[in-house]
């Protein structure tokens, strides 16, 4: 909740801060990107560190280590400050996130999971949606250090809670330790591939950076198979590594979060662009896709228990697709309850998937091996929207900034005519997520359990 919130607020804080420091356009930039760039690369790593040394020391660490983070960046005296700070704020970020998972894995029975997934993803839905609101205020009245200020107190607290809470503690595995060398090679592979990613909507697909920076990845990418097949301290356990229910979930929320955000990067541009709707009024026609999200999840948790993982996933899947088809045909005439019904049934089916493909990934991880699969979980999480920005920003029309020196960037623009091929664009990946859907259990959780550990004469019948 506190990364969730702590990334929305800054959207709005961005613009001040730029003022303020003297920053340019590229430098405010990269107080994104690199934190995003040490989320997506420290994941894993911080996950598979918490199966081996225990969540919850690593979600005290981490959440100490982002609340000082916060403070150095509220009294930064310079941007090359913010910028660090704001790495160092990824990586304690990336210690977070697969911790919150696995403790939920040992202390909820699998039968239990979703509902406990679900008031997650309630509660990050909640922070997601007051970032904005909260952010203009506090910037308003008292500028952009408030932003991070308001991280202390919040960390402070979740740490008093990690040491009052005691958890279960997990099963011992065989081989818990991993190499060095194979965490450096992922965690430079996720990096390059988000910063590829990232640099698509400013330079394109063709690009000589953007070819270059595939290619790197590819090589990398391959070294790192090869590397974890002959290695005996793989960073991702063999059992993970061969768990279809957890592969599949992996891709579903990597392709499906790929088309809700490209489709909210477009969709953004043709409100305010296309529009003329004010950032206030645009976050209005938004707000129900917000409330979908928090009041779905209990809802897309009731079902899951009732219908198992395959037909929930996949109904919520048809739903984020319908949607995006239903914004890409959104025109200046039509009314504001149109997008709204559109936005609502974007949330709606996202927090099926994502309640869904959470608790299959926590509900299905090896013994012991929770952290890493969160991590896995989060880093697909992380990709997917930079892949689906890329993709829209592909599909958008580019122009440069008006006023503008040479040199200082590129604008995207967005009209109605534009906007719908971006988003059919999007809906078809979003719409990728329903084959591995297909493999996802069909049963309940506790019906698994309840066929898990019957006798072997009542199975047989």
């Amino acid at each position: 909740m506190i990364v969730a919130l702590d990334g929305t607020v800054l959207l709005v804080a961005q613009p001040d801060l730029q003022r303020d420091l003297r920053a340019n356009v590229t430098q405010v930039q990269w107080t994104s990107t690199g934190y995003l760039l040490a989320v997506a690369a420290f994941l894993v790593i911080a996950g598979r560190l918490g199966d081996r040394y225990g969540h919850q020391r690593l979600l005290f660490v981490g959440v100490l280590g982002f609340g000082a983070a916060s403070a150095g960046i509220a009294f930064a005296p310079g941007i090359g400050w913010v910028i660090g700070l704001r790495i160092a704020q990824g990586v304690f970020g990336a210690l977070l996130q697969p911790a919150t998972l696995a403790l939920l894995r040992l202390v909820y029975p699998a039968d239990r999971l979703a509902g406990a997934v679900a008031i997650r993803t309630s509660a990050i839905g909640v922070a997601a949606g007051a970032g904005p609101v909260l952010g203009g205020v506090l910037v308003a009245h008292l500028g952009w250090r408030a932003v991070f200020l308001v991280n202390i107190p919040v960390a402070l607290a979740i740490a008093a809670l990690t040491l009052a809470v005691r958890a279960p503690t997990p099963p011992r595995t065989g081989a818990p330790q991993f190499g060095l060398a194979t965490a450096a090679l992922f965690a430079t592979t996720l990096a390059v591939l988000v910063h590829t990613l990232a640099g698509v909507p400013e330079h394109g697909w063709t690009a000589a950076r953007t070819v270059l920076g595939f290619v790197l990845v590819a090589g990398l990418a391959a070294g790192l198979v090869r590397h974890e097949r002959r290695t005996a301290q793989p960073l991702v356990p063999p059992a993970v590594a061969r768990s279809v229910p957890v592969a599949a979930s992996m891709a579903i929320l990597l392709v499906t979060s790929g088309g809700m955000f490209g489709a909210l990067f477009v969709t953004t541009f043709f409100l305010q662009d296309g529009l003329g709707l004010s950032p206030l009024a645009c976050g209005l026609r938004v707000l129900p896709m917000t409330a979908l999200m928090v009041v779905g999840a209990p809802v897309a948790a009731a079902v899951l228990r009732r219908y198992g993982p395959r037909r929930t996933a996949t109904a919520g899947q048809l739903l984020v697709v319908l949607a995006v088809v239903g914004l890409s045909r959104l025109g200046p005439a039509d009314p504001w309850p149109v997008s709204g019904v559109a936005f609502a049934a974007l949330g709606a089916g996202f927090t099926a998937v994502m309640v869904t493909a959470t608790g299959t990934v926590v509900g299905d991880a090896p013994p012991g091996y929770a952290g890493v699969v969160g991590g896995l979980k989060q880093t697909a999480m992380n990709v997917g929207p930079t892949l689906g920005i890329a993709v829209a920003a592909g599909m958008m029309a580019l122009r440069p900034p008006t006023g503008a020196p040479p040199g200082a960037g590129v604008d995207l623009a967005m009209s109605g005519p534009a906007m719908g091929p971006a988003l059919l664009v999007l809906a078809a990946l979003a719409a990728l997520g329903l084959v591995p859907a297909l493999l996802l259990p069909s049963r309940p959780a506790r019906d698994v359990r309840r066929t898990a550990t019957a006798p072997a004469d009542t199975r047989s019948r």
